[in-house]
């Protein structure tokens, strides 16, 4: 019987790392294509020609294809893999933290409360850099209003508490942002409320990447080496307690780490739905629930996925096509064929 659990352990090791390989070359491949369409086409010999004379200084700088590449593609490329693997990481925490299929990023209010803040920042005509770390503060402030609410509340499921707490806030932050909306002005500040809640990458540069990447990377890396006690909070509070894991704080670290992935990213890019809840989804069925096995797989599957839609999004119109709708229109569908193939053991 131990040789047997030996042999499947090792065989599901097997097939997550090779998934996470095949994946890892899909996204390199999908950036690699992302860089040569659009408006100003490229060659691929041409395409990353250019790219090694930037890196090392060679070329002009001042060339329409060099900018292009470097100034336009290459942030736009970099903030979708970002944007797209942090909002898959995150769904898949939170699916495995609260045990539900139907969870996603947004739960406890965190989309809406960057939503709000990004839209308070541009209601008062505030710089872009300024409206980017309102929209973080927002997210973070709803969580931390979620978190006090439940820990005000002594009685009932302590999950269940916490996640109607989302609902809550999230109402709130929503009704706050919809006044906001009415008092803009229709010429110029509502279109780019309107523009923003529905996500894009449109104007993601360089300098938008780089304080963005470290607070993923610093969320991130506490779910990873947290990764087994992750699977076994994943079976409930009481075994986890049998197990020698302390259910609450491990939560609240889990809670914590996901909302400051899912923050930096939407306040860099908008408020994208879809992805991080039917992304998990996919990668669940592919390598099963096994956290350790989950988390790269859905973040490699969130980072492919949301590249292709924003080359799409830049590309199958002359007006820029909002990320949030083509998410709609891909996840939606989605989810109701998983709805349609009936509940599968999940976590």
């Amino acid at each position: 019987m131990g040789e047997r659990a030996c042999t499947l352990t090792s065989g599901r090791f097997r097939r997550g790392t090779g998934t996470v390989g095949l994946l890892a070359a899909a996204v390199a491949a999908l950036s690699l294509g992302a860089l040569l369409v659009g408006p100003f086409p490229l060659g691929p010999f041409e395409a990353v020609g250019r790219l090694f004379d930037a890196a090392l200084g060679r070329g002009e700088m001042g060339d329409a294809a060099t900018t292009v590449l470097v100034s336009i593609r290459l942030p736009r490329i970099a903030g979708a893999l970002l944007v797209g693997a942090a909002l898959a990481a995150a769904g898949a925490c939170y699916q495995t933290l609260f045990r539900n299929p139907l969870v996603s990023p947004d739960i406890l209010g965190v989309s809406a409360g960057a939503g709000l803040g990004a839209v308070l920042g541009i209601f008062l005509s505030l710089p872009v850099a300024a409206i980017q770390f309102m929209g973080f503060a927002g997210g973070l402030g709803a969580v931390a209003l979620v978190g006090f609410v439940a820990a005000a509340i002594r009685h009932g499921d302590r999950t269940l508490i916490l996640v109607l707490a989302g609902v809550v806030v999230g109402a709130l932050t929503g009704a706050a942002t919809s006044l906001l909306k009415v008092l803009a002005d229709p010429y110029d500040q509502l279109p780019a409320i309107t523009f923003w809640l529905l996500g894009s990458l449109a104007g993601v540069k360089g300098e938008d990447i780089w304080p963005a990447a470290p607070v993923v990377l610093a969320g991130l890396v506490p779910l990873v080496l947290l990764r087994w006690r992750i699977n076994v909070l994943s079976l409930g509070d009481e075994e986890a307690r049998a197990l020698g894991i302390e259910a609450a704080r491990l939560r609240l670290a889990v809670v914590v780490c996901a909302t400051l992935v899912t923050a930096s990213v939407v306040a860099i890019a908008g408020v994208v739905g879809w992805v991080g809840l039917v992304i998990p989804h996919i990668a669940r069925m592919l390598v099963g629930p096994g956290f350790g096995r989950l988390l790269p797989v859905a973040a490699l599957l969130g980072a492919a996925y949301l590249l292709v839609v924003d080359t799409l999004a830049r590309t199958i119109s002359s007006v820029e096509v909002p990320l949030g709708i083509l998410t709609a229109v891909v996840g939606a569908p989605f989810f109701l064929w998983l709805l349609a193939r009936g509940r599968r053991a999940w976590a």
